[in-house]
């Protein structure tokens, strides 16, 4: 598990692991979730960077009746 500062400014830097794990560049946009005691940043995405993510999922479970 990798920790930050939190600045006087209340700036973090996301650890370079991380940075290159997800593909983030300066500049981009982050969503910012607060579930209980911890924070979620979510990369936004181009939704031209989207195309095909969904591929290979798997379709084959029953669903419920009022979803058909």
């Amino acid at each position: 598990m990798n920790s930050v500062t939190i600045s006087p400014k209340y700036q973090v830097v996301i650890p370079l692991k991380i940075r290159k794990a997800l593909q983030l560049r300066p500049g981009q946009k982050v969503q910012i979730i607060a579930y209980g005691d911890r924070i979620e940043l979510i990369p936004e995405r181009k939704i031209s960077e989207m195309r095909g993510f969904l591929s290979g999922m798997n379709i084959e479970f029953k669903r419920e009746e009022d979803r058909l």
